[in-house]
């Protein structure tokens, strides 16, 4: 069984001075990473610091928390300009990357920088090729690539990463071709519990049930075949520490605007934690029992809420 990781979304820090002391404050309260998202406008996340020059920045401000992108757009960058600045990364980190990779979504960061929002067909197409040059790229041989999307012509990638054979990669997936890809590619997988079909993203509670993430994970053990046990498993968490978690779980609901799903139901949701504080250790140990989720993200509004939360579970994992 794989130990917890926590990762979080610096989504809010919108500053050189917000988002370092997001950074010290998660490295201080033993989150494993920091993460940052990828799009071009507001809503409907806060806007976001460019990624890899700001984990550029959070590198050289830290000392051991790995750093992330959830997720890189792959339409917005060359796979071969991704290599270089990822790997670049690396060496500037000593070895802290992870690359979430997705085939961009949002249709208003398409719109409006005046790029072609193609068919999520070929969206998925161009990420699953691109995942196969980048890890050409980051490998020691020139690479010459003539795909469908891509073509590249005996470049030699410089510089390499530090870690070998390549940082390691993390795919969001829902849908079963995205599940697919990720059970072939990837090292980490992200259970996407939003839909992020047409090109918005749907909050539906019957994405996040226990019933629609066991069928994920059904379908990437039955993609990734021999290969399952090598993928950590990771989500999307909300947590909040309560001791009316009936009261909170309909305040969610209706926040959300989660319309025909009963309280219960909401705590039964595998990437939903509410209660007391002890009373959630137990549940991360069952979630990952149950799942083999052990990997999960937060976002950077409930730093101090989780802070307590990842001490107490490393004492109660401990052998």
């Amino acid at each position: 069984m794989r130990p917890f990781r926590f990762g979080l979304l610096a989504e809010s820090a919108q500053t050189a001075e917000q988002l370092l002391d997001t950074a010290r404050r998660a490295e201080d309260a033993g989150f494993s990473i920091l993460l940052i998202r990828d799009h071009l406008v507001q809503d409907p996340f806060p806007h976001q610091l460019g990624p890899l020059t700001a984990l550029a920045a959070v590198a050289g401000a830290t000392r051991n928390i790995r750093i992330g992108t959830l997720v890189i757009s792959n339409d917005f960058r060359h796979p071969a300009v991704l290599a270089k600045e990822v790997a670049t990364l690396d060496v500037l980190s000593g070895g802290r990357v992870e690359l979430g990779m997705g085939a961009g979504f949002l249709r208003r960061d398409y719109h409006e920088a005046g790029l072609p929002f193609d068919e999520p067909r070929d969206r998925v197409g161009r990420l699953e090729e691109a995942l196969r040059l980048l890890k050409a790229l980051f490998g020691p041989d020139p690479v010459t690539h003539h795909g469908q999307h891509y073509a590249v012509e005996g470049l030699d990638s410089f510089p390499k990463p530090v870690q070998r054979p390549h940082p390691p990669i993390q795919i969001a997936a829902a849908r079963p071709r995205m599940l697919a890809i990720a059970a072939r590619e990837a090292d980490i997988v992200g259970l996407q519990t939003v839909s992020t079909a047409n090109g918005v993203l749907t909050d539906d509670p019957d994405h996040r049930s226990a019933g629609a993430v066991a069928g994920q994970i059904a379908r990437l053990r039955d993609a990734a075949g021999d290969r399952f046990d090598q993928l950590e498993l990771s989500t999307t968490a909300t947590v909040a520490v309560t001791d009316d978690p009936i009261s909170f779980a309909w305040q969610l609901a209706r926040q959300r605007g989660w319309s025909g799903v009963t309280a219960r139901e909401v705590l039964q949701m595998p990437s939903v934690f509410i209660g007391p504080l002890q009373h959630l250790v137990g549940l991360f140990l069952e979630r990952r029992a149950t799942y083999g989720i052990s990997y999960f993200v937060v976002s950077d509004r409930a730093l101090d809420t989780v802070a307590p939360l990842i001490a107490s579970l490393v004492t109660a994992a401990a052998p």
